[in-house]
């Protein structure tokens, strides 16, 4: 069975002042029998996460978000949700932010950039008992970002839109419903990755991609038909990749 999170009316929503981490939150509400959709949000987080194990810093002001999908599409395709996810926050903040729409990009898998520089993050947690359930987290720089990342940050407000959490929230949720039912639960797969696509930061560009195992330098391509990572290296055949992360545009040809 699939579980419909795309009508307001079944949407609900749980604010805290402080959470761990509003991932964590959700997963042991999914344990305990909460079946969703539903929306967890904190004010502060105090062990926020990002992908790969990395700490998401989470002063008060940023928008930090959970949305708790039960079997929202057969497991094999749950990875696509980094895609519909990443539309939604993009719509949102565009939503709010109209001035910066133009300078929104989406980088591959789960980041949305701002000229270059990212205001908010993804992180897709899933498990299966006892059903299947799927976390989405996000977390929005609205009035701050942290110093000396591995990837450049940035915030809205220091782009000049005064966005509150609470307004972003507000926008977030229709925006997500939205794109959820565009996706239909992975039929549509295809709609979703040409909307992302369009947004894609640097495709065709030569980037500069972390696998878990080493690093390769490549042109981005596009997404295949399950959003894998298509990059052309300079000699060989194209690849195809299921994981990893894109830290790195325009790398000069003959890098690697």
């Amino acid at each position: 069975m699939i579980r419909d999170a795309t009508d307001p009316a079944e949407v609900r929503h749980l604010s805290y002042d402080t959470l761990g981490s509003t991932n964590a939150e959700a997963l042991v509400l999914a344990r305990a029998g909460e079946r969703g959709p539903v929306w967890i949000t904190a004010k502060t987080q105090s062990a926020g996460r990002g992908r790969r194990g990395k700490d998401w810093v989470s002063p008060p002001g940023n928008l930090y978000a959970t949305l708790l999908l039960t079997e929202p599409a057969p497991s094999p395709r749950a990875a696509q949700l980094s895609f519909v996810a990443g539309l939604a926050v993009r719509d949102a903040v565009a939503a709010c932010a109209g001035s910066l729409g133009g300078a929104l990009t989406l980088k591959w898998p789960n980041d949305v950039l701002i000229g270059g520089r990212k205001i908010a993050g993804l992180l897709i947690e899933a498990e299966n008992a006892p059903v299947f359930s799927v976390a989405i987290g996000i977390g929005v720089n609205c009035i701050s970002h942290p110093d000396g990342t591995a990837y450049p940050a940035a915030d809205l407000a220091g782009e000049g839109a005064r966005v509150s959490m609470g307004a972003l929230f507000a926008a977030l949720v229709p925006a997500m419903q939205a794109r959820l039912a565009q996706w239909q639960g992975g039929a549509n797969f295809p709609s979703i990755r040409r909307d992302w696509l369009k947004y894609a930061a640097g495709l065709g560009e030569f980037i500069q991609v972390r696998l878990p195992e080493r690093e390769l330098y490549g042109r981005f391509m596009g997404l295949d038909e399950n959003g894998r990572l298509l990059v052309q290296p300079e000699t060989g055949p194209h690849l195809k990749i299921t994981a990893g992360e894109v830290f790195g545009f325009g790398v000069p040809k003959g890098a690697g």
